[in-house]
């Protein structure tokens, strides 16, 4: 049995300029009747655009039953980016089925969100579907300004990255004062960084892993950005069926993420 995910054709109704480096595209069609979504808010779908046949990973921002949109950040180059700068309002592009891994637990009294420019989609629709459950606080660093591209009354501190191609949000992480009690934090964004948070989660937070999730969604130091190009799911599965602690897993999808860049 083949363990391929399935495609599906869509086609380009919009492009919208949100910022300077955040483009919206609206994904409809045909194609998007046999989509299905897995319902968990920070889902992502492969996206293959014309003329390259590689996927990279983009969080669903919002999805109905005619419309998917997915927003691109857009840097120097990238496989998307240079089509994804232009017009491309006409073009068919493949995505593949969504997965996802927010998973909030359900005796959560508190949820901490934290990510750079390249978390922000999933940032907006976990508050939009999940951040009046419990109280929420939001971390976000990036260059743009992203007035309203947040729910109304979210709890937001922004601050700006220290240089293109730069994260800061380790040293931000180390400075939260984490409430009593259980809870669930969830960031995404630079590789390295994330690398550093998951180790002060877990040595100095001292969270379960049940209560966390830290994605790394590109890789800095100069490097290209790219969206996520491993599923963190299969090296999950591996890793817990191997019996690898949770530190060891992460260490296996940094190495898969970074072999892929």
């Amino acid at each position: 049995m083949s363990t391929r995910a399935q495609q599906h054709v869509v086609d380009v109704i919009e492009r919208r300029q949100l910022s300077n480096h955040l483009v919206r595209l609206v994904l409809g069609g045909p194609g998007l009747s046999t989509f299905t979504s897995t319902g968990i808010p920070d889902e992502w779908v492969g996206l293959i655009v014309p003329g390259q046949f590689q996927s990279r990973y983009y969080t669903v921002t919002a999805l109905d039953d005619e419309h998917l949109v997915v927003d691109v950040v857009v840097h120097q180059e990238g496989l998307v980016t240079s089509w994804a700068v232009g017009d491309c309002v006409g073009d068919q592009v493949t995505i593949t089925d969504p997965k996802g891994s927010f998973a909030m637990p359900d005796d959560a009294g508190w949820l901490h969100l934290v990510g750079d420019l390249t978390a922000m989609p999933a940032l907006a629709r976990i508050l939009t579907e999940v951040g009046d459950r419990v109280p929420t606080r939001v971390w976000c660093e990036v260059p743009d300004d992203l007035t309203g591209y947040l729910p109304e009354g979210a709890d937001v501190t922004w601050s700006a990255p220290p240089a293109d191609q730069d994260s800061a949000l380790a040293a931000l992480v180390e400075e939260i004062d984490f409430p009593a009690g259980p809870g669930y934090f969830w960031m995404a964004g630079e590789s390295a960084q994330m690398r550093a948070i998951r180790k002060h989660l877990m040595r100095v937070v001292r969270l379960a892993s049940t209560q966390y999730d830290v994605m790394g969604y590109w890789r800095g130091g100069g490097q290209r950005r790219q969206p996520r190009a491993v599923d963190p799911g299969p090296i999950w599965s591996a890793g817990k069926a191997a019996g690898k602690s949770d530190e060891q897993i992460w260490a296996d999808y940094d190495a898969a993420q970074e072999a892929a860049e």
